[in-house]
C-alpha cells in the first residue's frame, strides 16, 4: 500500500485560517460508508443524523500553552521549545529550535527565570528531553510563560485562544486540539444529551506527531508517534454496557477513535486503564470498538486520511474529499466537519 494512494488535490485557499464566529455554523458532509452516498448540511443539524440508539465518545483533553521561547543562560541566544510529552518527574519531551545550539546541561530561562529548562538528553529530529525547574503548579506557570501552539498550516494569529479548545476540555496535556470537537457549542452538546444519546468521555493527550507527514513510500513502514490515553472505570463500564445493548459507538474525532480501538480487548471488552498507544489504522484494519465517526477533513497523504479510508473505504473517502473541494468546504483544524455513518437522515 503506497502513501501516494492517499493524496488528493487541495487548493491552498480552502485551508481554514480562522474559526467561524459560531462553532456550530460549520458545514457538515455526511458520508454513508456502506453506499458512498453524500449529503450536505450544517453542524447545528447534527442531531438530524445521529442514531438515537448510540453513544457519543469524546476526548476531553485540553491544549496547554506548550510553545515557550526563552534565552540560553550565558549567550542569551533565543531558544524555542515545544513541549510534547510528560515523561514524569518534571522531565518533558520537547521539540527544540534550533537544536544545534543546545548541549546536555544547557539551561534555558523563560520569563526571567519563572521557568527554567535544563537539557538532559538530545535525540534525533530536533527532540530533546528537558527537566523543568519552577515554583508552584507547572500548568499555571506555563499559562504565564507560553502560548498555545497552532498547527503549521495556520498562519493567522488566533484572536481568542479559547477557540482552539473544545467547550468540554478538562484534562491538561495536549499540544494540539481534538479538532472535530471544536464544532460543538455547550448548547448543542446539551441537546445531544437531552435527545437520549449518552456522552462518554475518554482522554488522549495529543502530540504534534499528529501533523507529521508520512515520508515513507510504503504505508506499513511508517513509524507512528506514541500518545498517552486514559479510560476511566466509569467510561469502560458504560461502553461495555452500550456494546451489550447493541448500541452504536460514535467517536467524536480520530483521537477518540484511536483511544477506543487501542483500549478494547480481543474479546471485545473495554477496560479501565492508563497507557500509551502507537496504534496506526489504515485500510485493512478491522474495527472492534467504533461504528461511526465525526471528524474534520485531513491533510493529503496523512495517517488520518488513511484512518478514515479504513473506516469508510478509500474510494468513498476520495470521492467525498473531491466533493468537498469542488464545493469549497473549509479544510483542517478550523474547517468543516464530516460524519461517516451507516444510516440515512432520520
Amino acid at each position: 500500500m503506497k502513501t501516494d494512494d492517499f493524496d488528493y488535490y487541495l487548493p491552498l485557499d480552502l485551508i481554514a485560517q480562522t474559526p467561524l464566529d459560531k462553532r456550530s455554523d460549520s458545514r457538515l458532509l455526511c458520508l454513508n460508508k456502506d453506499t458512498g452516498e453524500i449529503e450536505e448540511s450544517h453542524f447545528y443539524n447534527i442531531l438530524d443524523y445521529l442514531d438515537k440508539n448510540s453513544v457519543l465518545v469524546l476526548n476531553n483533553t485540553k491544549v496547554v500553552p506548550a510553545r515557550i521561547i526563552g534565552e540560553k543562560e550565558i549567550t542569551k541566544a533565543k531558544i524555542e521549545l515545544l513541549i510534547l510529552k510528560d515523561l514524569g518527574d518534571n522531565l518533558y519531551e520537547c521539540l527544540a529550535k534550533p537544536q544545534k545550539r543546545l548541549k546536555v546541561g544547557t539551561k534555558v530561562f523563560f520569563k526571567d527565570g519563572l521557568l527554567v529548562a535544563e537539557i538532559k538528553s538530545i535525540l534525533d529530529e530536533g527532540i530533546v528531553h528537558a527537566k523543568f525547574i519552577y515554583d508552584g503548579i507547572f500548568y499555571e506557570v506555563l499559562d504565564k510563560v507560553g502560548e498555545v501552539p497552532l498547527p503549521p498550516y495556520i498562519h493567522e494569529k488566533l484572536k481568542n485562544k479559547d477557540r482552539y479548545q473544545t467547550v468540554y476540555s478538562k484534562i491538561e496535556g495536549s499540544s494540539a486540539a481534538p479538532t472535530a470537537g471544536l464544532h460543538f457549542t455547550k448548547e448543542l452538546l446539551e441537546k445531544v444529551k437531552e435527545s437520549g444519546i449518552e456522552v462518554i468521555e475518554v482522554t488522549l493527550n495529543i502530540g504534534l506527531g499528529t501533523f507529521r507527514p508520512v515520508v515513507v513510500d510504503d504505508v506499513e513502514k511508517h513509524d507512528m508517534h506514541s500518545e498517552k490515553y486514559h479510560v476511566s472505570e466509569y467510561a469502560a463500564e458504560r461502553l461495555n454496557l452500550a456494546k451489550k445493548q447493541g448500541k452504536k459507538i460514535i467517536a467524536l474525532g480520530t483521537t477518540s477513535l484511536r483511544t477506543l480501538e487501542a483500549n478494547i480487548t480481543k474479546n471485545g471488552c473495554f477496560k479501565a486503564e492508563e497507557d500509551e498507544t502507537k496504534i496506526f489504522i489504515y485500510p485493512g484494519y478491522e474495527f472492534k470498538a467504533v461504528d461511526e465517526l465525526i471528524t474534520n477533513f485531513h491533510l493529503p497523504k496523512s495517517t488520518l486520511v488513511m484512518l478514515v479510508s479504513a473506516l469508510a473505504g478509500k474510494e468513498n473517502i476520495m470521492n467525498a474529499y473531491k466533493y468537498a473541494v469542488d464545493n469549497k468546504f473549509r479544510f483542517f483544524s478550523f474547517g468543516d466537519a464530516m460524519y461517516i455513518h451507516t444510516n440515512h437522515k432520520k
